[in-house]
């Protein structure tokens, strides 16, 4: 349980550093999410959750 809040730790500090270090990009980046279809950002979410699971494997395997 510690590894999983951990994880979620580290997660939202390299998302808060690019909403810090880039803001003008992150909303430029939400405008054009805005634009995708439903499908395409289910595809993009499905491919990082298993890079994701497949980063995690090969480290701690």
């Amino acid at each position: 349980m510690s590894d999983l809040i951990t994880a979620l730790g580290i997660v939202l500090v390299l998302e808060g550093a690019l909403y810090a270090l880039f803001p003008e990009g992150m909303k430029k980046m939400m405008s054009q999410a805005l634009t995708l279809s439903p499908r395409t950002m289910r595809v993009a979410g499905l491919t990082a959750a298993f890079a994701g699971l497949g980063i995690v494997w090969l480290v701690r395997g």
